[in-house]
């Protein structure tokens, strides 16, 4: 099956619905992975037609989950999952930090070549680094424990944000460690079409009287 095909079949298992233009502009975005995961080792997965299960689809599974104005993207690496929620979301902002500058090359690379109007790359340690406009949602995929995660990103949350984490197994463990003032939002287990391991979002608020 050809990657455009498996994208297609795997957007409809999500309930998703695309133009064929940004569907496109999604294989675009692996094929400039590829070109670059050979010099650049962007990510183990050497195949475009695994890349469209675990990096496109499994990005993509969180959209229906998330509703922001302007996110942030923690340890994005080659834009993931920001580049193709930014894709699929024109209405929203997301800013994509990595501060590995081979990543951020990339990075910016990719916002260029796929004429990005609503995303930028930002080449920072992400517990440093300040901005005059925080984020309604803050994401990370597989970036630290959520406890770690949430400690070094919430002064860019603004009020009434949350967090959200991509997980594997649902983590219990990591949950009971969260500070005294996060509340878990929910629990979302993902079914990633081509993906057979577990997959959960973990969506996380913070209740500024608990702390």
């Amino acid at each position: 099956m050809s990657a455009a095909d498996q994208l297609k079949r795997g957007l409809i298992a999500l309930g998703l619905t695309l133009e064929s233009d940004i569907q496109q502009r999604l294989l675009d975005y692996i094929a400039l992975i590829d070109k670059w995961n050979r010099v650049h080792n962007l990510t183990a997965i050497r195949e475009p037609e695994k890349m469209v299960s675990h990096h496109l689809l499994d990005s993509l599974a969180v959209a229906p989950h998330l509703h922001a104005r302007r996110l942030l993207d923690v340890g994005s690496g080659a834009g993931l999952p920001g580049i193709p929620l930014a894709l699929t979301n024109p209405e929203m902002h997301v800013t994509l930090l990595d501060c590995n500058h081979k990543k951020a090359a990339f990075l910016n690379q990719a916002v260029m070549e796929l004429t990005m109007k609503n995303a930028e790359v930002c080449s920072e340690r992400v517990e440093a680094w300040k901005t005059q406009n925080g984020f309604d949602v803050i994401i990370s995929r597989a970036f630290s424990d959520m406890g770690e995660f949430v400690r070094i990103t919430r002064h860019l949350l603004i009020p009434g944000g949350m967090f959200a984490a991509m997980k594997g197994l649902h983590p219990y463990e990591e949950i009971e460690k969260l500070p005294r003032d996060c509340k878990v939002l929910q629990v979302l287990p993902l079914a990633v079409p081509g993906l057979e391991g577990a997959r959960h979002l973990v969506l996380i608020g913070l209740d500024h009287q608990a702390r």
